[in-house]
């Protein structure tokens, strides 16, 4: 599998000696009533309009996407072994416009699965917090989102229900998705302190969620999800729920609210033209019972030899977090041309939080070289930091009789990035990631120091089928 990835990135790289796709307004119109299809570089698939088969499927409502990401990782120093890992997920997506197809105005039908294929860094190796990429995952089919959405009020409102997941809609960033490492997504503090990592790849869960727009700028973003999405089972949840059907309604509710504010114009900071400002606000609620991280029921430290080994319990938990999106120099032709900067804030209560705040941030910019537009370069990091509760824990440890054992603190990442567009339908990314303190500073398996700062070398393929 390493060396089918590699082979697929070292093809798709060569093609960078090709032009880049041709942009809009690049090549005159020709006076024809019927214009020549794109060329194989320029469309927007691999496979082209299969014989116009998907033209004719898309004029009757339904849509079928097909995409593969392949990628080769290395972690080159530290960790727990040096290794290198080949993996991959294809994913298909179909929707279903029911107004097109039968009439029914405003409802769309939804789908997405998933085929994952090939080892995880994170799993094998580095063990860290911030997964080193965001298609890792246990290999196998795996169904992940099916719902459907009604829209209200002539697109003003819309209600979606089915199995869902967070991560589509809420604590997203412009800026971040670049990235390959998996806190850029779904943040590594949901991620970590949520009972089943939360209703995020690769694991959806059965929910509601509502959306209004109070204005044209302004919108307003609820859901209510089941608490795990693994069920009641305990364990890697992903070995709880290996397909994605088990469609589990217990461990509690985890609710979560967002307004956005996303002005169509402002522009750039400096320059004319280019996206406005994307500013979000949001806040979560699980409601249910959680372990507290130092203390034991009888209210001793849980590394006391004296205490009953039972952690006290909290009821409830909760956080809160805030997104800016700002684009600060404009460029080219494309509205997002040009640099822009994120930034990702989140805090939760630390007695029963593995991690109790949370920051990421970066830069972007779109069009670096000459010639290219599409292509976007990236630097961006993330700050995990552990909670008190749980630091306290291992400085409790270190004082009842094992004095090699570190006291967690915090993970940082470090990532660099550059996606070309070699294609309409496909990009290379070569990416570069350093991990200061893996898993906050956690002691190595079998051994009486920590685990190593890691670094990972890897690249990535996007095709479009």
């Amino acid at each position: 599998m390493i060396l089918r990835a590699a082979l697929v990135s070292t093809g798709l790289l060569l093609a960078l000696a090709r032009p880049a796709v041709a942009q809009d307004g690049d090549t005159a119109t020709l006076p024809t009533a019927d214009p020549a299809p794109p060329g194989f570089w320029q469309r927007d698939s691999l496979t082209g309009d299969w014989g116009g088969l998907r033209t004719r499927l898309l004029d009757d409502g339904l849509s079928l996407n097909l995409v593969y990401v392949g990628e080769v990782l290395g972690l080159t120093d530290g960790g727990v072994r040096r290794a290198t890992v080949g993996e991959g997920r294809l994913e298909a997506t179909v929707e279903l416009d029911a107004q097109t197809a039968f009439g029914w105005h405003g409802l769309l039908l939804h789908a997405t699965a998933y085929g994952i294929h090939g080892a995880g860094l994170s799993r094998c190796c580095l063990q860290n917090i911030a997964t080193v990429s965001n298609i890792e995952a246990l290999p196998g089919p795996r169904l992940f989102t099916l719902w459907a959405q009604q829209s209200l009020w002539e697109g003003r409102a819309s209600v979606r229900l089915g199995q869902l997941a967070a991560d589509d809609e809420f604590v997203t960033s412009r800026g971040a998705a670049l990235f390959v490492n998996g806190t850029f997504g779904w943040q590594a503090i949901t991620g970590a302190d949520l009972p089943g990592g939360g209703p995020a790849y690769p694991l959806a869960t059965p929910g509601a969620r509502v959306q209004v727009s109070a204005t044209p700028d302004l919108s307003v973003l609820g859901a209510v999800f089941a608490g795990n999405p693994a069920g009641a089972a305990v364990g890697d949840p992903q070995v709880q729920d290996p397909s994605g059907t088990t469609f589990s309604v217990s461990g509690g509710v985890f609710a979560i609210v967002e307004a956005q504010y996303q002005p169509a114009e402002g522009g750039a900071l400096w320059g004319d033209g280019g996206q406005g400002p994307a500013l979000k606000l949001g806040a979560w609620f699980h409601g249910g019972h959680f372990h507290d991280l130092r203390r034991a029921a009888n209210g001793l430290p849980l590394a006391d030899p004296h205490s009953d080994g039972v952690a006290a319990t909290r009821v409830d938990d909760w956080g809160v977090y805030g997104v800016a999106d700002v684009q600060l120099t404009h460029s080219g032709e494309k509205p997002e041309g040009g640099l822009a900067a994120f930034l990702r804030l989140a805090t939760a209560p630390a007695d029963r939080n593995l991690i109790g705040f949370y920051a990421d941030g970066g830069l972007t910019w779109k069009g670096p070289l000459p010639g290219r537009p599409d292509d976007t370069l990236g630097l961006a990091a993330a700050f995990a930091q552990i909670g008190a509760a749980a630091a306290g824990l291992d400085q409790d440890y270190r004082q009842y009789g094992r004095p090699y054992n570190p006291v967690r603190d915090h993970e940082l990442v470090l990532e660099l990035s550059y996606q070309a567009v070699v294609a309409g339908w496909a990009t290379v990314q070569p990416d570069v990631q350093y991990v200061v303190h893996p898993g906050g500073h956690v002691l190595a398996p079998g051994r009486t120091t920590p685990v190593g700062d890691g670094l990972v070398l890897g690249l990535r393929t996007s095709v479009r089928l």
